[in-house]
């Protein structure tokens, strides 16, 4: 069974969802929960022969704030794509978010 909860820390790439986890997801919400700086979030999808497409792009998540994705229509029940996030830090700081889909 998918994981909908995620606790992402570190300047990663993190999968949320793979392919074929039969998960409907429609809303993303991500909080940016580390204390000091922003932090930079990719979304993507990703196919591994196709490439990645890309929901949001160096899109910069502000100190405390939680930022909610609606209207994905993500669908991986039979598609080949999974769901990822990328996070950078913005100063010296490890960027820290909690990732809900729903």
């Amino acid at each position: 069974m998918a994981t909908l909860h995620h606790n992402i820390t570190g300047e990663l790439t993190q999968e949320l969802l793979a392919a074929g986890d039969a998960v409907n997801a429609s809303k993303i919400s991500l909080s940016n929960i580390e204390g000091t700086n922003f932090c930079t979030v990719d979304l993507y999808i990703e196919k591994k022969l196709t490439g990645k497409f890309y929901l949001m792009k160096g899109v910069k998540l502000p100190i405390g704030v939680t930022f909610i994705y609606e209207g994905v229509r993500f669908n991986n029940k039979t598609s080949e794509f999974g769901l990822y996030i990328k996070l950078t830090k913005s100063a010296s700081e490890t960027p820290a978010v909690d990732v809900i889909l729903s």
